[in-house]
């Protein structure tokens, strides 16, 4: 049993993202203090070009001040990379080296604004900035494929084994298998129904019975359980899992595990008293969180209103050539506890687009966006008029996207706790918005409740924080739906 127990390198999700963090942070600092030598030297060169004499420059040198901000560009970095602490980006060479790239581009663009606005030019140091993000980009990449290298090797991923091979067990190996590169190898699956054994789960094998699962353990090198048992568990099977987490084995639950793998929470399979032990005895945010959030959704209502007067003509311009009036559209949607208010934005179908009465969600590719509607869609553009619904109070920055009324009530016939995801503020994003597409099927609508409840049993201020960082990233990339 021993020997499961010394692999000091199988790391746990949330370990891999600190792993991240701290290599990151430290290829920043380095690339911070190689670009201050950088921007030396290139100081030193040009005033040895300019006739100085050595001793001068020397003394000129030293009497250089590196203005505190500088100091704070490895931060600026790390939150410029905010998408890739997420597990799947972050196995991925592909999506690293896309997200690196744009990063520092990110980079170039907010520095270049800065240089323009800035009265003294000469007070930012070009030279350093640059080396700055070459140095970050280079550096960052050579430990991210460290990294992917480490996290691909099967001998670093810790050993899972279900206990139950039914319809939860199911829905893990499918979930499991969706992960490319898998999070953690999932050996099989212990069932107590004889008929089960022998056979498998999408390909996972169903091994044994529980009453074998000490030597199960051992044999396979199983550093964690996880208990896919949707009914009640036998006393026998319960207390041989007890016996394994004394051996130091770790077990979780499905739902847990499931919402580690996927930022979801598995709908169809929870207890009916879910909601009451998720968000009031587990997930009840303070008082304080919710003070904070107000305030920073009244200075990003403020903002957002600036830049929405800023590009109006623009815009107001371009719906008026490409459809004609209206150049607003208001509807009602449901807010917090169902109370229902107007939403304000930017008219992006064709006036006809109801006509027949039926309420319908909006699709991918949707005949009824015009021209114009679709850039504002890709941009977000078209949501800039709701800031004044976040000014009044009524919608968050971030939060469960505002649905009709109609759809509340039809989707809440369909799906499991549906109603749960009006206990937030609706928001001008979030984190099924920046997770998942367009709705098109009630499974669709499934998956995205999945995601709302999520955020509304985790949401913290650092929560908030990445998915606006996201969301900005999303619009940059022109890839908003």
């Amino acid at each position: 049993m021993a020997n499961h127990q010394t692999t000091p390198l199988r790391l746990r999700p949330s370990e891999h993202r600190t792993l991240l963090f701290v290599g990151d942070l430290l290829m920043a600092v380095i690339s911070d203090a190689a670009a201050i030598y950088t921007w030396r030297e290139y100081q030193r060169y040009v005033l040895l070009a300019d006739g100085f004499k050595l001793k001068v420059v020397e003394q000129l040198l030293q009497n250089i001040n590196i203005p505190f901000w500088f100091y704070l560009l490895p931060l600026a970095w790390l939150l410029l990379m905010i998408e890739l602490y997420e597990p799947h980006t972050a196995a991925s060479w592909r999506k690293t080296l896309r997200g690196i790239a744009i990063s520092a581009f990110v980079g170039i663009v907010i520095y270049s604004l800065v240089f323009i606005i800035r009265a003294e030019p000469n007070s930012l140091p070009r030279v350093g900035v640059g080396a700055f993000l070459l140095y970050s980009s280079v550096l960052t990449l050579l430990w991210r494929s460290l990294y992917i290298r480490f996290y691909s090797s099967a001998g670093q991923l810790r050993h899972f084994l279900a206990v139950g091979a039914g319809k939860a067990g199911h829905t893990l190996a499918e979930v499991y298998l969706a992960q490319k590169p898998p999070p953690f190898k999932l050996v099989g699956f212990v069932d107590d129904d004889p008929q089960k054994l022998g056979n498998s789960v999408f390909g996972l094998p169903i091994i044994s019975q529980s009453f074998d699962l000490l030597d199960i353990i051992e044999k396979y090198k199983i550093s964690d359980i996880v208990v896919a048992v949707s009914g009640l568990i036998q006393g026998t099977t319960f207390q041989t899992i007890l016996d394994a987490q004394e051996q130091g084995v770790e077990v979780t639950r499905m739902p847990t595990l499931y919402e580690e793998m996927t930022g979801r929470v598995p709908i169809h399979h929870l207890e009916s008293d879910w909601i009451i032990r998720s968000f009031t005895d587990q997930a009840r945010v303070s008082g304080m969180y919710l003070l904070v959030k107000r305030l920073l959704d009244i200075i990003g209502g403020l903002v957002g209103l600036l830049i929405f007067f800023i590009l109006f003509p623009f815009v107001a311009l371009a719906i008026l050539i490409d459809s004609g009036l209206p150049v607003f559209y208001s509807q009602p949607r449901s807010g917090q506890g169902g109370r229902v208010f107007k939403i304000y934005k930017y008219r992006t179908m064709r006036q006809d687009s109801e006509e027949d009465g039926q309420v319908r969600p909006t699709e991918e590719n949707d005949p009824r966006v015009t021209r114009v509607g679709n850039f504002l869609r890709i941009t977000h553009l078209d949501e800039l008029p709701q800031f004044w619904n976040v000014l009044r109070g009524e919608m968050s920055l971030v939060g469960p996207r505002a649905e009709r009324p109609e759809l509340v009530q039809s989707f809440q016939k369909k799906v499991p706790f549906y109603r749960a995801r009006l206990l937030a503020k609706p928001g001008l994003t979030g984190w099924a918005q920046i997770n998942y597409g367009y709705v098109a099927t009630v499974r669709d609508t499934e998956v995205k409740i999945e995601y709302d409840l999520y955020y509304i049993k985790h949401r913290t201020l650092a929560m908030d924080f990445n998915i606006v960082l996201r969301t900005i990233s999303t619009v940059l990339r022109r890839s908003g739906r």
